[in-house]
């Protein structure tokens, strides 16, 4: 995926693409854990869809719990969600962070193998 140590610096608009993809990738699964949030707090808690949703919101964004959880069940659920959105965000960070670390990286090696006069 990633060009290695001999080979020259990306062009700006291949590394532009290679962010775009990063970024896409990063929204795909964010949205995926997103919808088993929201179902998983509709199923398990019994809450409506849009208080689902906004809970589900809420943890994965760091920000915490809107509602109380009334049973174990729902407990239990919510401290699950509440670990694999930190998961979650950690991977997503690494993600889109990645080809910026790579090509600064990268950077200190291009030319590195050639010769010197």
């Amino acid at each position: 995926m990633y060009e290695r140590k001999g080979e020259k610096l990306l062009s700006w608009p291949r590394f532009a693409r290679r962010m775009a993809l990063s970024l896409g990738l990063t929204m795909a699964i964010v949205a995926v854990s997103l919808a088993a949030g929201a179902l998983g707090y509709h199923v398990v808690a019994g809450l409506a869809w849009i208080d689902s949703l906004l809970n589900a919101s809420m943890i994965l964004a760091g920000m915490g719990p809107v509602d109380p959880m009334k049973d174990t069940a729902s407990k239990l659920f919510a401290s699950a969600y509440a670990l694999f959105s930190g998961v979650v965000f950690l991977s997503a960070v690494a993600i889109v962070v990645s080809p910026v670390l790579h090509r600064i990286v990268h950077s200190f090696h291009v030319g590195e193998d050639k010769p010197k006069p």
